[in-house]
């Protein structure tokens, strides 16, 4: 595997779509994010040069369709397209792949670990590699989201300001379902603030306690909390009993001698 020469290839790919438009810039810059991380995490894990190296050629390719989507449907949303699938059609079906790495062996690892990257739940992954490279790119993609959420605009996110994300309430399902430690699903949403409390339940479903180690080195609970001004009292108080609840999760995950 070449990294170096794959990373010139993405940026060549990029060419076509607009760097100027926000979200493109977001989504690049991301791209690279979860390349580190996936480095990052392939690493603590003790994994092999070759494995490390394959989880940061996913984390480059892994949302190579969110480009095509922005620039059909210049949205984020799961319902203008599965950018995952889309992703693995453009890789497999049309060759792009043999662009970024010429040798074939990896390719069915690649494919699956792209194409469940943003699945709500990971389910039915037998072959062994598959499913440590599909946890991995799951970890590392949630893991730079954090830093998305903290160092980009929230109206290029979430299409307001920060301060009307913070005056909205938390809807009463969606709230019910983060206390019972679960992911939450995107047709669950209605308001704004149920859009951040969804990405702050994405810890609930982070595979390795390596990546724990990673959130609790940035303190990124305490930093997302902390970056919506909730000028709504009973949203408020909601937060601090998401605080307390990720911090005591986290916590138990780090002090738990079974994990890895």
């Amino acid at each position: 595997m070449e990294l170096q020469q794959a990373k010139r290839k993405f940026e060549e790919y990029l060419s076509d779509y607009d760097r100027e438009n926000d979200k493109v810039r977001l989504k690049i810059v991301h791209t690279y994010g979860v390349t580190e991380y996936s480095r990052q995490i392939a690493g603590r894990l003790g994994l092999s040069r070759e494995d490390q190296e394959l989880a940061q050629m996913i984390g480059l390719l892994h949302d190579i369709g969110r480009f095509e989507q922005l620039k059909r449907y210049d949205s984020f949303e799961p319902d203008t397209m599965d950018h995952a699938a889309f992703g693995v059609w453009t890789l497999f079906e049309e060759g792009l792949i043999r662009s970024f790495i010429e040798d074939g062996r990896w390719d069915p690892v690649i494919r699956t670990a792209i194409a469940r990257h943003s699945d709500f739940r990971l389910e039915g992954i037998e072959e062994e590699r598959e499913l440590l490279h599909a946890r991995i790119i799951r970890d590392a993609d949630k893991l730079d989201n954090c830093r998305v959420k903290l160092e980009d605009d929230i109206e290029t996110i979430l299409g307001v300001s920060e301060k009307e994300v913070g005056k909205t309430k938390i809807s009463r399902e969606v709230l019910e379902q983060f206390r019972r430690k679960e992911s939450i699903l995107s047709s669950m949403r209605k308001t704004k603030m149920d859009y951040w409390l969804s990405y702050l339940a994405y810890f609930f479903d982070i595979n390795y306690k390596v990546s724990v180690e990673l959130i609790c080195d940035h303190d990124y609970v305490n930093r997302l909390i902390g970056r919506i001004p909730y000028s709504d009292p009973e949203t408020r108080r909601q937060m601090e009993e998401v605080r307390d609840m990720l911090l005591q999760y986290c916590a138990d995950r780090m002090q738990d001698p079974l994990e890895f």
